[in-house]
């Protein structure tokens, strides 16, 4: 089969047009993510350390950390927004910790949890609540 320029836009504009219609994309909740992140395991809250400011003036840029020792997996999540998957990290052997550090954008006041999958299977679990003034995505 060869693939014209023409076909190749047209492929590409539907998918464009597939992921902005509401409804059509992957958007999960936050229980769902858990679950399939978990995969059933009960988490405990030792072992890993969420860094985040109580108050965060613009939801735009909110500094958020984790660290997780012998995790080989970090699942960051704000339950509020749209979109709650922020980030997955993943630590490889070779990895001399197991520690991460971003900014993220925060819709209103929210919980943000991480989770964090340890190399013998067990889930560890951190959570906070960050106030925000001024929302980051859109609000």
């Amino acid at each position: 089969m060869t693939l014209s320029r023409r076909k190749a836009l047209t492929l590409g504009l539907g998918g464009f047009a597939f992921a902005a219609i509401p409804g059509l994309s992957a958007a999960s909740t936050v229980e769902e993510l858990t679950a399939a992140f978990t995969a059933g395991a009960a988490p405990s809250s030792d072992g890993i350390t969420l860094t985040t400011p109580e108050i965060a003036e613009n939801g735009n840029t909110v500094p958020v950390s984790v660290d997780a020792p012998g995790a080989v997996a970090i699942l960051l999540l704000a339950s509020g927004n749209p979109e709650p998957a922020v980030a997955t990290f993943t630590f490889g052997p070779a990895a001399g910790r197991q520690f991460a550090a971003t900014r993220i954008r925060l819709a209103q006041t929210q919980d943000v949890i991480a989770m964090a999958k340890m190399a013998d299977g067990s889930i560890k679990q951190a959570q906070a609540t960050v106030k925000v003034t001024i929302g980051g995505c859109g609000g």
